[in-house]
């Protein structure tokens, strides 16, 4: 009787007895019994699992794969997810300058509450934040690597500015604009960045930074007035520029490092979460481009595409320029305090000043045209070619750098072999 009812319970309903027959011809009736049980747990405890019939195979004999669709999409989404998180800065900034032009209501609206000083104030506190006192106490052993940048950055190559200034580019805003990026200090965190990705002396590079930017407050606002407002017959009020300069760049830098140092749990939260704050400070740059360029958007309109392609290119031969002048310098210092056993000659020190002192960074450059006030033409048509030469030097750079670890690899693999 007990097997007449399991017979009775494996007995499928006439459509389906071919298959089942089919499936299980060998099999005695209690194991059948566990293995019909089995697939009914499992269509119970999965209920959208049970529509699709257990036994539908394709036509290798596999259970086809139901998520195969959604398994395509993130092919392609997290490639382009790792590109935006890999280009978040230069992205960030094409971003403000697009939404700048197409909708210049809002970064009119922006302006009229002074948003951009407040993000120019939060680069800095992120800045302070972020700085390590033990990474710039390393960068010791490489001082005159380290002297050389500053003067590089801070005096030589701010008379590039009397050069550009010789150019006829209309409107001379473009011009004036570069000018002014070859008296800026070099860039806040891409040159450190950049350095670290080709395994040079990140210290050094650091320590060159955050000098460089502190004494740029002093030595900007004189460089301004000897190297451009001259030429173009306008006078810079140095005195409320370098307090302008104090206040929103200075003071900011100061309180992130103290809150640093003052409060341990700070300090480490920073130090985990470096990529959020790096692109929080990117977002507070964007921020400044598209400011400018919605309020100067009117004007930006009027001028012809040649001509901003002109101003792209003299910002590429900029860096180009200083490039080469520090490269030249480098390998001549080298020679005449040692040779290869000076500390110029050591490739990581020479890949450190090459990538920091050739760079210039666009935050002061804003700051400063704020404090401006107009008084070398229109803010926006100021900004944007720089903007654009900061995007050039960064991904200028990161192909070269890109480049010397390719050569070093197959430098390695060759030695290896």
């Amino acid at each position: 009787m007990a097997g007449t009812i399991q017979a009775l319970i494996l007995t499928p309903p006439p459509t389906q007895t071919l298959p089942f027959a089919h499936r299980l011809p060998h099999f005695p009736s209690k194991h059948a019994a566990l293995r019909f049980n089995h697939r009914l747990s499992r269509s119970i405890s999965n209920p959208v699992k049970a529509c699709q019939h257990p036994d539908q195979k394709d036509g290798n004999g596999n259970k086809p794969h139901r998520h195969s669709g959604s398994v395509k999409s993130l092919n392609w989404a997290k490639p382009l997810s790792n590109f935006v998180a890999n280009n978040f800065l230069p992205l960030a900034l094409v971003g403000g300058v697009a939404l700048g032009i197409a909708n210049p209501s809002l970064g009119c609206l922006a302006d009229t509450y002074s948003l951009s000083k407040f993000s120019t104030f939060g680069i800095f506190i992120i800045s302070g934040l972020t700085l390590h006192t033990g990474e710039i106490v390393a960068a010791a052993e490489a001082w005159p690597v380290g002297i050389f940048g500053l003067v590089s950055i801070l005096l030589f190559t701010p008379y590039f500015s009397r050069v550009i200034l010789q150019l006829q580019l209309q409107p001379q805003e473009f011009v004036r604009g570069l000018a002014l990026f070859c008296c800026m200090p070099t860039t806040l965190s891409s040159g450190v960045a950049l350095t670290q990705l080709a395994g040079a002396n990140s210290a050094l590079a650091l320590a060159m930074t955050v000098i460089s930017n502190l004494l740029g407050i002093l030595i900007v606002p004189f460089s301004i007035s000897k190297f451009i407002a001259d030429g173009v017959g306008v006078s810079i009020p140095t005195k409320q520029l370098f307090k302008s300069l104090v206040l929103t760049l200075l003071i900011p830098l100061i309180l992130g490092k103290i809150c640093r140092e003052s409060f341990r749990g700070v300090a480490d939260f920073v130090d985990q979460n470096r990529k959020l704050f790096s692109k929080l400070s990117a977002i507070f740059l964007s921020l400044v481009p598209w400011i400018q360029v919605s309020r100067s958007r009117s004007l930006l309109l009027m001028v012809k595409p040649p001509v901003f392609l002109v101003a792209i290119g003299m910002g590429i031969l900029l860096h180009i320029s200083l490039f080469v002048f520090n490269a030249l310098a480098v390998k001549g210092v080298s020679a005449l305090s040692g040779g290869s056993r000076s500390v110029f000659s050591k490739k990581e020190n020479a890949t450190a000043v090459l990538l920091v002192a050739s760079q210039k960074t666009l935050p002061v450059m804003v700051a400063v045209v704020e404090q401006l006030g107009g008084a070398l033409g229109e803010s926006g048509l100021l900004v944007l070619p720089c903007v654009a030469a900061h995007l050039n030097q960064i991904i200028m750079d990161s192909f070269l750098v890109n480049f010397w670890l390719q050569k070093d690899l197959s430098t390695n693999s060759r030695k290896v072999s």
